[in-house]
This record gives C-alpha cells, structure tokens and sequence, in this order.
C-alpha cells in the first residue's frame, strides 16, 4: 500500500510538463538519501550500503478527470563529482532534499554549500529547499552530534527553509520527508492514498542497474 497520510496537490512543474512533479535528493554520500527514498517507495531498510551514480524513481497515478500525475524522485550521487549532471538536475527540479546525517558535521556542511548552489543557479527563480537529518534515531550516547534545536535555528531561523528529522531504519518520518517537500510545491490536483496502481521505473542508463520490481503497489487521485 502507499504510504500513509501524504496528500497534496501537484501541477505543471519545472519540468515542463503537465502533472509533473521532480523531486531531487542531494548531500553528501552516505547520509541516507537513497535509504529514506527506499523507505518510502517499499518499506524497507537496506542495511548493505552502495553506492549511488544516479536514480531516477517514477511513480504514475490515475487522476479523477485530469488524466495521468507523474511523481519523479532523483537520487543523486555523493560520491562521484558530475557538476555538469548535478546542475542539470537542479535547474530543472520542483524541490530539493538536502540531507545530512546527525552524526556527521562535515555532511551539513555540504547542506550549506548545496543550498548556495542551488540558490546561484536558480537566480530569480524560486528554490524550495526542505532540509533533511537523516538517521534521526542515532542518539547522543551513540554518536549524535547535530542536534535539532541547533540545526532548526539556522535552516529556518536564517535560511527560511523547511527542516525535518526522519530515520530510514526506523522508518520514523519518511513520509513526513515527502510531504514537506511536496506541500512547497504549487499544485492542482489532490493526492490521496487511496489504493490504485503505482509503478517503480527501473533506474534510468546513468544509475546501477537492479533486477525489475514484481510487486506492485497501488495510489488513487481523486
């Protein structure tokens, strides 16, 4: 079944298209973009880690009288330098996951450095960024380092940005994730979690490759 309690609205998007919505995942490698987008497309944690080149997720919902929505999740990769890739990426998305690990400050440093890169290339343009602690249930005792209050009171005390904490592992606030970014975007049509048909793609040519999904879950628009 789909995620519970994620209901919003989407519309024409950065992408050009009609009912289209793309949303991309950065930071640094190994903070848990990939397993927070696995948690919520398949409830599931990945305990072996590997690395990602880049990954494009679709899912396709029948809408009631307004034809097709198309859900694009990109996960980028935080290991191989492709500038050229990472700014198509930007120029051309809907919203934006920074994601840092609590138990790493140099991972929130590249929070800060992407956030000034999107805001370079977006120029005039509008730049939802909802900022992302992954693995939120590592506590101080077990190596927590960044905490909440602290981290809220630069992303949206100074930078006016939206500020979640979630844990892959866990599975606590994946879905709260998806919903912050998708509540920036401006829409049209509701998004419910009724049951229906949703479709994974496999990864586009630029990501590793996996064996093709056999189950298939299910969302409704109405």
């Amino acid at each position: 079944m789909c995620a519970p309690g994620l209901t919003h609205l989407i519309s024409m998007s950065s992408t050009g298209r009609p009912n289209t919505v793309r949303l991309v995942f950065l930071g640094a490698a190994g903070v848990g973009k990939s397993a927070l987008i696995h948690r919520f497309l398949h409830d599931r944690f990945e305990h072996k880690y590997t690395r990602t080149v880049e990954e494009l997720h679709v899912l396709e919902y029948d809408t009631a009288g307004s034809g097709k929505m198309r859900l694009e999740i990109l996960d980028t990769s935080g290991s191989y330098p492709f500038p050229a890739m990472r700014e198509l990426s930007i120029r051309h998305s809907d919203a934006f996951a920074l994601v840092y690990a609590v138990d790493d400050p140099a991972s929130f440093e590249e929070v800060r450095r992407l956030r000034d890169e999107i805001l370079e290339l977006r120029g005039g343009k509008s730049a939802p960024i909802t900022v992302v602690g992954s693995k939120a249930d590592v506590t101080e005792a077990e190596g927590r380092v960044l905490l909440v209050s602290d981290v809220m009171a630069t992303v949206e005390g100074e930078w006016d940005a939206n500020f979640v904490e979630a844990s892959a592992r866990t599975g606590g606030n994946t879905v709260g994730v998806f919903g912050a970014l998708l509540q920036q975007v401006n829409s049209s049509h509701r998004l419910s979690p009724a049951l229906g048909r949703r479709r994974d793609t496999v990864p586009r040519a630029a990501a590793r490759k996996k064996p093709p999904l056999k189950k298939h879950n299910s969302c409704n628009l109405s």
